[in-house]
Protein backbone atom coordinates (compact mmCIF):
# COMPACT_ATOMS: atom_id res chain seq x y z
CA UNK A 1 0.00 0.00 0.00
CA UNK A 2 1.70 3.12 -0.98
CA UNK A 3 1.68 6.33 1.53
CA UNK A 4 1.55 10.05 0.26
CA UNK A 5 3.79 12.15 1.33
CA UNK A 6 1.80 13.90 4.35
CA UNK A 7 1.54 9.79 5.85
CA UNK A 8 4.93 9.60 5.79
CA UNK A 9 5.82 12.60 7.53
CA UNK A 10 3.73 11.65 10.13
CA UNK A 11 5.13 8.06 10.23
CA UNK A 12 8.63 9.71 10.31
CA UNK A 13 7.62 11.99 13.05
CA UNK A 14 6.21 9.83 14.97
CA UNK A 15 8.93 7.08 14.91
CA UNK A 16 11.27 9.93 15.87
CA UNK A 17 10.17 12.61 18.16
CA UNK A 18 13.64 13.97 18.97
CA UNK A 19 13.60 15.77 15.39
CA UNK A 20 13.32 19.47 16.44
CA UNK A 21 16.29 21.09 14.20
CA UNK A 22 16.99 21.05 10.48
CA UNK A 23 20.22 19.33 11.47
CA UNK A 24 17.90 16.41 12.59
CA UNK A 25 15.87 16.59 10.12
CA UNK A 26 18.70 15.85 7.67
CA UNK A 27 20.33 12.93 9.58
CA UNK A 28 17.23 11.56 9.86
CA UNK A 29 16.66 11.31 5.94
CA UNK A 30 20.26 10.37 5.58
CA UNK A 31 19.91 7.23 7.90
CA UNK A 32 16.62 6.75 5.60
CA UNK A 33 18.09 7.18 2.11
CA UNK A 34 21.25 4.75 3.70
CA UNK A 35 18.92 2.04 4.18
CA UNK A 36 16.68 2.41 1.22
CA UNK A 37 20.17 2.09 -0.86
CA UNK A 38 21.70 -1.03 1.04
CA UNK A 39 18.04 -2.91 0.73
CA UNK A 40 17.52 -1.95 -3.04
CA UNK A 41 21.62 -3.20 -3.47
CA UNK A 42 20.14 -5.92 -1.66
CA UNK A 43 17.26 -6.81 -4.11
CA UNK A 44 19.05 -6.45 -7.21
CA UNK A 45 21.65 -9.21 -5.90
CA UNK A 46 18.39 -11.40 -4.86
CA UNK A 47 17.12 -10.97 -8.42
CA UNK A 48 20.84 -11.28 -9.97
CA UNK A 49 21.24 -14.50 -8.47
CA UNK A 50 17.38 -15.65 -8.61
CA UNK A 51 17.19 -16.37 -5.63
CA UNK A 52 16.34 -14.88 -2.08
CA UNK A 53 19.32 -14.55 0.59
CA UNK A 54 19.33 -18.11 3.02
CA UNK A 55 16.71 -19.45 0.73
CA UNK A 56 18.40 -22.58 -0.70
CA UNK A 57 15.23 -24.06 -1.53
CA UNK A 58 15.21 -22.28 -4.56
CA UNK A 59 18.40 -21.88 -5.94
CA UNK A 60 19.18 -23.04 -9.32
CA UNK A 61 22.21 -21.52 -10.11
CA UNK A 62 25.87 -22.33 -9.39
CA UNK A 63 26.25 -18.57 -8.32
CA UNK A 64 26.15 -17.59 -4.70
CA UNK A 65 26.89 -15.33 -2.60
CA UNK A 66 30.40 -14.67 -1.62
CA UNK A 67 30.45 -12.18 1.61
CA UNK A 68 30.49 -8.33 1.32
CA UNK A 69 32.88 -5.22 1.22
CA UNK A 70 32.55 -1.84 2.50
CA UNK A 71 32.33 0.88 0.17
CA UNK A 72 31.60 4.78 0.47
CA UNK A 73 29.40 6.53 -1.29
CA UNK A 74 28.93 10.03 -1.92
CA UNK A 75 25.86 12.33 -2.50
CA UNK A 76 24.36 15.37 -1.83
CA UNK A 77 23.40 13.98 1.91
CA UNK A 78 26.99 13.38 2.61
CA UNK A 79 29.33 9.53 2.58
CA UNK A 80 27.39 6.46 2.98
CA UNK A 81 28.88 3.66 4.17
CA UNK A 82 27.50 0.94 2.04
CA UNK A 83 27.94 -3.49 2.30
CA UNK A 84 28.42 -4.15 -1.19
CA UNK A 85 27.90 -8.24 -1.74
CA UNK A 86 29.89 -10.52 -3.68
CA UNK A 87 28.93 -13.47 -5.43
CA UNK A 88 31.26 -16.29 -7.11
CA UNK A 89 30.03 -18.40 -10.27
Amino acid sequence: MPFSNKELIKLILENNPDIKTPEDVQNTLKDLFDGLLQQMLEAEMDNYLGYKKYDYNNKNTSNSRNGKSKKTMKSNLGLFDLDISRFSF
